[in-house]
């Protein structure tokens, strides 16, 4: 096994989960604001109230996801 001793394997893993984890929310927090906050084909920047919207939603969107990992969490 390439040296690889199974804790540091498992390690691995759980590192490479995680970042597919966080990847799959980017994504999904990238779609969401798109679609609400982006009404025309962008420039080469956005407005001010696209700009405000991409922010507002955003943190929404974390604040929602710390939410529901907590409750998950607490349920364990």
């Amino acid at each position: 096994m390439d040296g690889m001793s199974s804790p540091a394997l498992q390690q691995f893993i759980e590192q490479e989960k995680q970042r597919a984890v966080m990847n799959e929310m980017v994504s999904k927090l990238t779609d969401a604001c798109w679609d609400k906050c982006i009404t025309s084909a962008p420039g080469s920047k956005f407005s001010s109230s696209e700009s405000s919207c991409l922010t507002n939603c955003a943190q929404r969107y974390m604040d929602m996801s710390l939410i529901i990992m907590k409750r998950f969490q607490s349920m364990n």
